[in-house]
């Protein structure tokens, strides 16, 4: 997992104090992210222990706490690392596309490609709601408005037809939770044509009508 940033572009992974200045540092605080991730993914938080984030990182205890505070400081920074490594991850994807059509359905592949190389992330977004409802709301808005932007930026230029750009950013996204859910998390069938038939409905629903 490469670094990410926070919405607002400021480093995301560590408590706001104790941002690494060093590239050393910065690697020690990415093994520590890697490591929560698997921590967090599979036990959960209340079961997960910063002792085996740091033996799964390989780092001493006391490199943890130049970084973080506590379980709950790693944890609220992991779910902003994760959420800003699928914001990079499908970015480039529909950077690529031809048009706004074209790049939804990318973006919906790069995000089920995202969770089926990281699973944990449904585990460590959902527990989120209940160890940090902040973070969590975060992470739907933020990816909502990335989303809506996009639309309305469409709209503008006629490639897809008129409506509610913020509506249509969260109905989007529903789709790609639950696919990524269905085709990602819990199965490892092949998604091109579960991927194929939701692009149709995506085309269905935003071409220009007339």
């Amino acid at each position: 997992m490469s670094q990410a940033t926070s919405s607002d572009g400021n480093p995301a992974s560590a408590s706001p104090n104790k941002v690494p200045k060093t590239e050393r540092g910065r690697r020690t605080l990415r093994a520590l992210l890697n490591a929560a991730a698997q921590e967090f993914g599979e036990k959960g938080f209340h079961d997960a222990a910063i002792s085996q984030i740091t033996a799964r990182a390989g780092v001493s205890a006391g490199s943890f706490y130049v970084y973080f505070d506590s379980k709950e400081a790693i944890f609220t920074a992991l779910v902003r690392d994760m959420s800003g490594q699928v914001r990079d991850f499908v970015a480039p994807r529909i950077a690529g596309a031809p048009d706004q059509l074209a790049a939804e359905q990318a973006g919906q592949a790069a995000y089920l490609d995202f969770v089926r190389e990281h699973r944990e992330i449904y585990r460590i977004i959902d527990e989120s709601e209940f160890v940090d409802p902040t973070s969590y709301r975060e992470h739907y808005t933020n990816s909502a408005n990335r989303i809506a932007a996009r639309l309305k930026a469409a709209m503008e230029r006629g490639e897809i037809a008129q409506g509610d750009a913020e509506v249509r950013a969260w109905a989007l996204m529903g789709i790609n939770v639950f696919l990524g859910l269905r085709y990602g998390v819990w199965s490892d069938d092949d998604p091109a044509a579960a991927l194929a038939d939701a692009g149709r409905f995506i085309a269905d629903g935003l071409s220009p009508k007339g």
